[in-house]
């Protein structure tokens, strides 16, 4: 799928906690940015059957349950 590339102008706070989140969740921020808004998407019922959801990092505990 090709990307869309647009610049965006965020308040520091916000990019701040996304930058905190994104790290949390082993992500860089545009990463985050484009996992928060799929999700928002999925939830409002506007991402179409055709899309194809972004690949997600591995579920949680699913590596330390190996061991």
């Amino acid at each position: 799928m090709a990307k869309k590339q647009f610049p965006l102008r965020l308040d520091q706070a916000l990019y701040d906690i996304l930058e905190h989140w994104a790290a949390d969740e082993l992500r860089s921020v545009n990463a985050h940015i484009e996992f928060v808004l799929r999700e928002a998407a999925k939830r409002a019922g506007r991402l179409g059957q055709k899309e194809t959801p972004a690949p997600d990092r591995p579920a949680q505990g699913s590596e330390a349950n190996s061991e």
